[in-house]
């Protein structure tokens, strides 16, 4: 496990430690001076703070089982425990509410309670603020320095908290006031506060509800899936976005796209593809899981060149020496097809027959197709590589010389394959021909180069500009 992986489990799991002793603490010190005093306003922030130590205990596991590592049947990880320990916490808040507002408005309307303000009950209060604001600010800041919901989720609690006391101590504060001087309707003040009380925690909660069903029901961040596409969009390769869905498990974020690419393009290009495209919405999304789906489609740009070549490839056939004429209005068609050497004849037509069906199928402005089959070679050769140089140069060199385009010949290699002979030459070319130039060159030397020399079996040359040769 990473030493970062470590680290911040650690720190998450000593701050959700600290928050539960720090609830106890503070449980126990209000339960007293709540009953010392009869104050409703310290007895609902008692029942406040009771609840708050069972939801830091619960945040205090969920952090712990959640950092875990995916597995065989927890395959996304264990994150969603953290949503899940919140959506628990949003419940025991929502019941501290009720019981607050039954008791305060039998205080208010149908019991009256004599409540004894002492020096005690300030002074826990204050401390309890001062808890509260420490250990607030601490799960906050671990919370965004490791995106944990869980803990974010209990230092909003517990900075509402700071806010709940306050207004206790307020209420205490007018009954004392109320009793010195002789104003009787400031004693309802207790009952107010807590009432106010369940108001804070009523907000509070209904801020946490939120963001746990959200985070449980797999809803995406607001605007999230908008930016992700207009990303995608302007990645180059990238024909369309199809499909983008985006759910969260506790602070890691896991997202499944679908990008449409030419149905041209390489195993290897649309990987490369792929791969801009989770790079883009990690940026968006630091840490995110992401898995890319490409979907091949024909581009509106596409030749029909390459839509002969996309039905190819879609039989895992290789097809070069493509030629294309328009004779009389009709498109007639010329291939190459490489296919395996251990093939019979048979076999090889039937596979070109059914690929020149689906190009006219794919393609019906085409009339005719004419397939070359060559065999792909399935097997590694031996040969002779010490070959002695034939006395027959000066042909060579007379079939280059007959090229205005060829400036020389150089670097020739004979070989002997199963008997045959083989030659592979370097040629200097002019820099500014074009490459289509260059084939029927290369062609028509290799033609006249078995022409003048007719033991030669097979003739290879390898183009070079002029520029080149002359470093």
């Amino acid at each position: 496990m990473p030493v970062s992986t470590i680290a911040m489990q650690a720190e998450k799991k000593a701050v959700a430690l600290n928050s539960v002793w720090a609830a106890v603490g503070i449980t126990s010190l209000k339960i007293v001076v709540g009953v010392t005093t009869g104050s409703l306003g310290i007895l609902s922030e008692a029942a406040h703070s009771a609840l708050d130590l069972i939801a830091a205990a619960i945040t205090f596991f969920s952090v712990r089982v959640s950092d875990k590592p995916a597995d065989a049947i927890h395959q996304y990880g264990h994150g969603k425990v953290e949503n899940f320990s919140a959506f628990i916490e949003t419940g025991l808040l929502l019941l501290t509410c009720l019981w607050i507002v039954y008791e305060a408005i039998k205080r208010l309307f149908f019991r009256e309670t004599h409540i004894q303000p002492s020096v005690w009950a300030f002074v826990v209060m204050g401390i309890s603020i001062l808890v509260d604001a420490w250990r607030s600010r601490r799960l906050k800041r671990i919370a965004l320095k490791y995106d944990s919901q869980a803990l974010l989720a209990d230092a909003l609690h517990f900075s509402t908290d700071i806010w709940s006391s306050s207004v206790v101590i307020l209420g205490l504060a007018l009954v004392m006031a109320g009793e010195a001087w002789s104003v009787p309707w400031l004693a309802k003040a207790d009952p107010l506060a807590a009432l106010i009380v369940a108001g804070i925690v009523v907000y509070v909660s209904w801020r946490l509800a939120r963001q746990t069903v959200d985070a449980l029901l797999d809803a995406a961040p607001k605007g999230i899936r908008s930016r992700i596409i207009a990303e995608l969009r302007r990645i180059d390769g990238v024909l369309d976005v199809d499909r983008v869905r985006i759910r969260r498990g506790g602070s890691r974020y896991f997202v499944d796209v679908s990008v449409a690419m030419s149905r041209t393009v390489t195993f290897q290009k649309s990987e490369q593809v792929a791969n801009e495209v989770a790079q883009r919405i990690r940026a968006l999304l630091p840490g995110a899981d992401v898995m890319v789906n490409a979907v091949a489609r024909a581009d509106r740009q596409e030749s029909l060149f390459d839509r002969v070549r996309a039905v190819a490839t879609r039989h895992n056939l290789n097809v070069h020496d493509i030629s294309v004429q328009d004779l009389d209005g009709r498109l007639h068609v010329e291939q190459h097809v490489e296919l395996e050497e251990t093939l019979s004849l048979k076999d090889a037509h039937d596979r070109v027959t059914q690929l020149e069906a689906e190009m006219k199928a794919d393609m019906p402005e085409i009339s005719t197709i004419l397939t070359h089959i060559e065999s792909e070679p399935a097997t590694i050769e031996t040969g002779d590589a010490t070959v002695p140089v034939p006395t027959f140069e000066r042909q060579l060199q007379a079939v280059t010389q007959s090229f205005p385009e060829v400036v020389d010949m150089h670097d020739l290699v004979f070989k002997r394959v199963r008997g045959r002979l083989y030659l592979s030459l370097h040629c200097t070319m002019k820099d500014d021909l074009p490459l289509s130039r260059v084939h029927d060159i290369q062609t028509a030397m290799e033609g006249r180069l078995r022409q003048a020399v007719p033991e030669l079996f097979r003739v290879l040359i390898h183009p070079e500009p002029h520029t080149d040769n002359r470093r």
